[in-house]
């Protein structure tokens, strides 16, 4: 047997200096070639445990397995009996620290490219319509709220069991944050639309511009005819620093600036309506991959200056390892150990944040070492732009609007961990609205634990088969 290869087949990108220039794709992905390559050096473990560490339970080693043997095609159908939205896992999930940190393959060497190889397959199949079985209709009706990750999963493992589901989007368009919140270059919206077609074409509706907890609550929707609601309204509402200087013109939240960018077209103006300013330097305060995709805009909008500020060390950032590279490669500056406590203005408009050295002491709750602020070490630096990305809570409207919904302190829906039920019968939440801002492939996990539950609830009620 030829020795496998002990690192991963390179996956090939745009240079950096042409992709900081546009907004296409960075990563290009693999070819037939290239996958079948990486697919062998799989060792197809009888205990893979790499399907431990994948929040939906795809069949790693034998969609792998369909790959090495030249059968891209029913790869695909592998996965999606798992996963409904394989082409954007592929892309965005945090493999580093799910399955790909549990692959036996790294004992000597690096994982099996497990991501790369789910993008693949989805690619070859994505122009060719599959989608999965669906069974015969129940009488059940649920109503989902929220296109995003969690939603669709939800929608679309419900839809797969038969069931008659709508999903309701506050939005004029479905997708949630897998629209707004995350930049062309990582994930195309016309990926997001077609993963979006296979769910719709699952049978499922998408009703867009309703927001739930205005134009209808729950308990209309349940006199409405819903006898169940899962509740994806994810995490919208921005947190802000609460230091002087956030109320000048140029500062974003994260959240709005993506919107605006991604959702909006503003990198369009005015050949769409929506603009946006960046001016020559750009300022992005946080560390997670929100943080990351904010820069990395800023920089394609146009900005010369770019540089991240961070309260800890690179070794705390949350954000992937790949898009903290990505963002070096692209010139994006990083002031790691620095704080941020006034941003300057001059006539309404901003102009430069101060900021003071920070070193780290001891760990704090969250296990990372907590960081101290340096004595007498303010400094300040030009911005023209500060765009906040340091957290999301869900938007409180849905809980404002529901009595007896049980919610957290900081905003999120108490759940029932095992089935995702809330404090009100026949209705289930996850996602962000329950964990705060978290990955897309665990708001997925979410959606299909509480599909399941939805299903056994439902047939519990007497919604049996016609």
């Amino acid at each position: 047997m030829p020795r496998k290869r002990p690192n991963k087949v390179d996956m090939p990108v745009q240079p950096p200096h042409e992709r900081k220039k546009n907004f296409d794709e960075v990563a290009l992905g693999y070819t037939e070639k290239q996958a079948m390559e990486e697919a062998l050096r799989c060792l197809n473990c009888k205990n893979a445990r790499c399907v431990e560490g994948c929040p939906v339970g795809v069949p790693i080693p034998e969609f792998i397995t369909k790959i090495a043997e030249g059968k891209p095609e029913e790869a695909y159908k592998t996965i999606f009996k798992q996963n409904t939205l394989p082409a954007i896992c592929g892309r965005v999930c945090p493999q580093e620290s799910q399955c790909e940190a549990k692959c036996i393959r790294a004992n000597k060497g690096e994982p099996v490219a497990i991501g790369r190889l789910e993008r693949f397959a989805a690619d070859f199949a994505g122009d060719k319509e599959l989608t999965g079985a669906v069974a015969k209709k129940r009488v059940g009706r649920v109503a989902v709220v929220g296109s995003g990750p969690a939603g669709l999963t939800c929608a679309g493992e419900l839809a797969r069991m038969g069931y008659s589901v709508t999903i309701f989007e506050a939005l004029h368009a479905p997708g949630g944050v897998l629209l707004y919140g995350i930049p062309e270059f990582r994930l195309p919206r016309s990926l997001v639309e077609k993963e979006i077609r296979k769910i719709k074409d699952m049978g499922v509706e998408i009703v867009t511009n309703v927001i739930v907890g205005r134009s209808i609550t729950i308990p209309e929707l349940f006199e409405d005819g819903y006898q169940a609601v899962f509740v994806a309204s994810g995490a919208g509402l921005p947190k802000f620093m609460e230091i002087p200087g956030e109320n000048l013109n140029g500062v974003y939240s994260a959240n709005e600036f993506l919107t605006r960018v991604n959702l909006m077209k503003a990198y369009d103006f005015p050949n769409n309506p929506t603009p946006i300013y960046v001016g020559k330097n750009a300022v992005v305060v946080g560390g997670g991959n929100v943080a990351m995709d904010a820069a990395r805009t800023a920089k394609r909008l146009g900005a010369k200056n770019t540089c991240i500020i961070y309260r800890r060390g690179m070794e705390e950032m949350p954000a992937r390892r790949e898009e903290i590279d990505h963002a070096q490669q692209e010139g994006i500056e990083f002031k790691t150990l620095t704080h941020p406590i006034e941003i300057m203005g001059e006539d309404g408009w901003v102009k430069a944040v101060k900021c003071v050295e920070m070193e780290l002491g001891k760990p704090d709750a969250s296990g990372r070492r907590r960081p101290i602020e340096k004595p007498g070490s303010e400094f300040t630096v030009k911005a023209d732009t500060v765009i906040i990305a340091i957290g999301q809570s869900p938007n409180p409207l849905i809980r404002q609007t529901t009595q007896g919904l049980k919610a957290h302190k900081w905003g999120g829906l108490v759940v029932d961990e095992d089935t995702m039920g809330t404090s009100m019968e026949g209705v289930y939440a996850g996602g962000d609205v329950v964990t705060g801002a978290a990955t897309v492939i665990m708001a997925m996990g979410a959606g299909k634990k509480a599909a399941k539950a939805i299903d056994e609830y439902l047939q519990s009620k007497g919604q049996r088969l016609n």
